[in-house]
């Protein structure tokens, strides 16, 4: 894949949309579909001929392009557990990174997600169940586990915590996306500028997008 400086900014806000989700589900019980979809989605592009292709149409990030862009510019607003998050999934994914038997045991399993994904569109209970046993298997005991927090209620929910630990699967994905093209949590602390720049480009481009393009992944249901 191309390491340039649009497709990192387009992993990194993979994870932040991952992430939102997560807290989301956390707080209230619900994430937006469509967002939850390109993150699950994600998980299965595997072989992609370059980062776009890992989440789809263009615009599949918006949501995350547009936290990132809230996180840099304090409008509407930042949220200091939002970085926290995607801070402690890019130390999570380095913990991963140097695991090489956790990495094909994680390959294995998305390959039997795979065959569920044969049957069974995106969300459906049966494939997120298979993402989130994968979580709880390979990266729920690396240090420092990711610790979500929420309304109790919707965090005791079974089908909510079996969500939030695909999603979380999905956010390191993005986030070994993120580090295989070059980036690194300085250029978060450092780039600012320069993220947001290519940030608000996606979202131009992304609102800009001709109604004939593609606007549905080509196995979505």
């Amino acid at each position: 894949m191309a390491h340039d400086d649009q497709s990192r900014v387009t992993a990194l806000a993979g994870i932040y949309q991952a992430v939102d989700c997560v807290m989301r589900i956390a707080r209230t019980g619900s994430a937006d579909t469509a967002a939850m979809e390109t993150c699950i989605y994600s998980l299965f592009q595997i072989d992609a001929a370059d980062t776009a292709a890992v989440y789809g149409p263009l615009g599949a990030v918006a949501n995350g392009s547009r936290q990132l862009v809230a996180q840099l510019t304090g409008r509407p607003e930042r949220d200091l557990e939002l970085t926290r998050y995607v801070a402690s999934v890019i130390r999570l994914e380095r913990k991963l990174s140097a695991q090489p038997e956790l990495l094909g045991c994680i390959g294995d399993g998305i390959a039997e997600a795979a065959e569920l994904r044969k049957q069974h569109p995106l969300l459906h209970p049966e494939v997120l169940a298979r993402f989130a046993y994968l979580y709880s298997e390979t990266l729920s005991p690396l240090k420092p586990r990711i610790l979500v927090r929420g309304t109790s209620n919707h965090l005791q929910n079974p089908d909510n915590q079996v969500r939030i630990r695909a999603l979380l699967l999905a956010a390191i994905r993005s986030a070994r996306l993120w580090r295989q093209l070059g980036g690194s949590r300085w250029q978060i602390l450092f780039w600012n500028k320069h993220l947001l720049l290519q940030a608000h480009r996606y979202l131009d481009q992304a609102s800009h997008r001709q109604p004939t393009d593609s606007g549905s992944r080509a196995d979505a249901d």
